[in-house]
């Protein structure tokens, strides 16, 4: 018996370190394992990392761009809106210039019947001159020139 017990003890021990050796050896294994995740897990942080750097230059790039962009379409703006007062304040003189003239033409010009009679000639209808409104035109002097001159006796008499 004591033989039995020997070889049991020796083989019960022999499975013992074979087992402490697998444990061990499932140990290294599981730690190189870890090691290996850890590496990569603080590979895929660097990327991430070195990715949102590289976004951070490429927004600042583009906000540097976009601050440029809003500086000369500002300039842009404030010079048409000059040049829009300019043509503005032109347009409201024109516009003015134009009543005047209009007035002037109108006073020259009356289309209200006020001298129809054309008791002197110089009026649209009389004698062909037109365009008087009842006031000696310049533009038809040559007109005027070129008739006689006539009077009646009425105006030499006294009163």
């Amino acid at each position: 018996m004591a033989s039995s017990s020997g070889t049991s003890s020796t083989s019960s021990s022999m499975e013992e370190g074979e087992l402490a050796a697998l444990m061990e050896q499932r140990k290294r294994k599981r730690m190189i394992s870890n090691r290996e995740s850890a590496r990569r897990s603080r590979m895929r942080k660097q990327k991430h990392l070195d990715d949102l750097m590289a976004m951070v230059t490429q927004l600042r790039k583009d906000n540097q761009q976009i601050v440029a962009n809003l500086a000369v379409t500002t300039q842009h703006y404030a010079a048409v809106e000059a040049e829009n007062s300019i043509l503005k304040a032109q347009a409201a003189e024109l516009s003015h210039r134009l009543q005047s003239l209009n007035e002037i033409l109108a006073f020259l010009n009356p289309s209200d019947g006020v001298f129809d009679d054309d008791t002197y000639g110089c009026c649209n209808g009389g004698d062909g001159a037109g365009g008087g409104g009842g006031f000696f035109n310049p533009l038809q002097m040559a007109f005027y020139m070129s008739q006689p001159l006539t009077a009646s006796s009425d105006v030499f008499q006294e009163y």
